[in-house]
């Protein structure tokens, strides 16, 4: 192979899926349909965000294929953040390493041997927006790990971004300027990562709107598919000749986000 290499166990693929979602409580979905899902989809590496327990919470059911890694926060059923992978990274990291921001469980980084994985849960603002100062703070310091990692290795990052990044990532735009997920602070921390050179994967090849990830649980909004688009995955550009596909599953149920992914060669 010529250009990226795969990490070892994973080259001999033609393509390697890899997955990203939102669960709401990985005990809830997996009442529901984790299992069903996790089989049909068979990804190499799948993320998931708001895990809200800690592995010893839930029965192992999942197939023995899948090494799995958790960050856990120290707030009991809260955030957290696991992954699940066929073949062991070369190392796992939990956090960002800087305590203030590493209670939440909310960072998990795998190193392979040509990139890092980083899967993220970042912070919402609240409604009220009580947390946005404390966001902004965060797209800073989270700005500043992933170009950390990127002069070693270039970087794939997914998870719930909590911020819809342009009108089209959003059902109702002009209703929601200023609201928490849409504020011009949170969109321009968008804005800084891909600046900084990461691609939002889904928008190299679709550039339309009405794809969604997350949509209100009130009464018909998901089947009207008036929803958000607040999950990704970016890659450092170094990595865009082997990406060859980004797609969103909106059909899976389960949980309020569904699951998004990419497939790299």
């Amino acid at each position: 192979m010529t250009g990226l290499a795969l990490p070892a166990g994973l080259d001999n693929l033609r393509a390697v899926k890899f997955v990203s979602w939102n669960v709401n409580g990985l005990r809830a979905v997996l009442r529901k349909n984790f299992l069903e899902f996790l089989d049909a989809e068979n990804p190499a590496v799948l993320c998931l965000q708001e895990t809200r327990c800690s592995p010893d919470d839930v029965e192992q059911l999942w197939p023995a294929r899948y090494t799995t890694y958790w960050n856990v926060a120290r707030k009991k059923g809260y955030a957290g953040t696991a992954i699940f992978t066929k073949v062991r990274p070369l190392s796992v990291t939990q956090g960002i390493g800087l305590t203030e921001h590493d209670q939440e469980g909310r960072v998990l980084t795998a190193e392979f041997a040509e990139f890092f994985l980083v899967n993220v849960y970042v912070p919402n603002s609240q409604r009220e927006l009580t947390r946005l100062d404390y966001r902004q703070q965060w797209d800073r310091v989270f700005l500043r790990y992933l170009k950390k990692l990127e002069r070693r290795k270039p970087v794939i990052f997914c998870g719930d971004l909590n911020v819809a990044h342009t009108e089209l990532d959003l059902a109702n735009p002009k209703a929601n300027v200023g609201n928490h997920g849409f504020t011009p602070e949170e969109r321009a921390g968008f804005d800084a990562l891909v600046k900084a050179g990461f691609l939002d994967t889904f928008r190299e090849f679709e550039q339309r709107g009405g794809h969604y990830t997350w949509w209100s649980q009130m009464p018909g909004v998901r089947a009207r598919n008036i929803g958000w688009r607040i999950d990704y995955f970016l890659v450092s550009a170094a990595l865009r000749p082997r990406l060859k596909r980004a797609f969103i599953r909106p059909e899976i149920m389960g949980s309020d986000h569904c699951p998004v992914g990419i497939e790299i060669t």
